[in-house]
């Protein structure tokens, strides 16, 4: 079905489109809605309804075709937005907590996935050094690899322990804590208006509810004091220990850098995988952090 006879299936006269990337921004008669070409998980939404989760535009449609209410967004600063997000997320995960039963397989694939990550990101950084070892004039991002590379080692070997510790801690876990994840979050998904809500729930699914913050902290690690807004998020939702340590592992991964284009593109991109190695360690070890910065 077109956007035109679902608009006249409702009795609603279009009178301007405007395309935002994968949406159709509709002004008509009775006000402006959004159009996209995809749906949204039925059960999710019933879910959501029943849990008082309220904090979402009103669907009208949701087949193959998505039609919503537009909502227009107040201009508030980032750092407010970010902090105003957190705390929807949090009322999110608190408001579709559940319980399930262990699968030790689902447990194993995630142990396994990230253990061959880890494996990876080695021998990356060790095929890596190898090259910039056997040049007699290594350029600057090489020089800064290799500067830097003992981190790196360093910060994978750490991650390795913290898995093998994680992996033992929750052979002993008999359930699990499970909430609808919006899957998708981002501050151009947030809006804030009279109320707050989420937009763009295309990709929600049932989860672990670090996978929300753990895209959060990968996309605005080095925008934001992730510290603080962590310690926001667990005033209102308390992780297990077993979340936090899985979330500690996972954004301590040290991200591949592609050792081609431009070189001052790949000093850039070095640079910030490093920032983003040392603001990590902090938050997962402030002790250890401070001790380096006095030496």
């Amino acid at each position: 079905m077109k956007i035109n006879e679902i608009l006249k299936k409702r009795g609603i006269v279009p009178h301007e489109y405007e395309k935002i990337g994968n949406a159709t921004i509709v002004k008509t008669n009775k006000g402006k809605y959004v159009y996209k070409k995809s749906h949204i998980n039925k059960k999710i939404i019933s879910y959501l309804k029943s849990r008082n989760f309220n904090y979402m535009p009103k669907i009208y449609e949701n087949e193959n075709y998505l039609l919503t209410d537009y909502i227009e967004s107040y201009e508030i600063p980032k750092e407010q937005k970010i902090i105003d997000l957190i705390k929807l997320t949090a009322l999110l995960h608190s408001k579709t907590t559940h319980y399930r039963e262990i699968d030790q397989d689902e447990y194993e694939k995630i142990y396994e996935d990230i253990d061959n990550n880890i494996n990876y990101l080695y021998s990356y950084y060790t095929d890596i050094i190898a090259i910039i070892e056997s040049k007699v004039y290594p350029s600057p991002s090489e020089q800064l690899i290799s500067r830097n590379i003992s981190k790196i080692y360093e910060t994978i070997e750490k991650n390795k322990k913290m898995l093998d510790h994680w992996h033992i801690s929750i052979k002993e876990k008999t359930k699990e804590r499970n909430v609808v994840l919006h899957n998708n979050l981002n501050l151009d998904h947030f809006i804030r208006n009279k109320s707050s809500y989420l937009i763009s729930w295309e990709k929600s699914k049932i989860g672990t509810p670090i996978f929300d913050i753990y895209k959060l902290y990968k996309l605005y690690v080095l925008d934001f004091d992730f510290k603080s807004l962590l310690e926001i998020y667990e005033s209102n939702y308390p992780l297990k220990k077993d979340e936090k340590e899985l979330f500690f592992i996972m954004i301590s991964l040290p991200d591949i850098i592609k050792m081609d284009g431009k070189e001052y593109e790949k000093c850039y991109e070095i640079s910030k995988m490093l920032d983003k190695i040392y603001k990590t360690e902090k938050l997962i070890s402030p002790k250890t952090s401070k001790e380096r910065e006095k030496q």
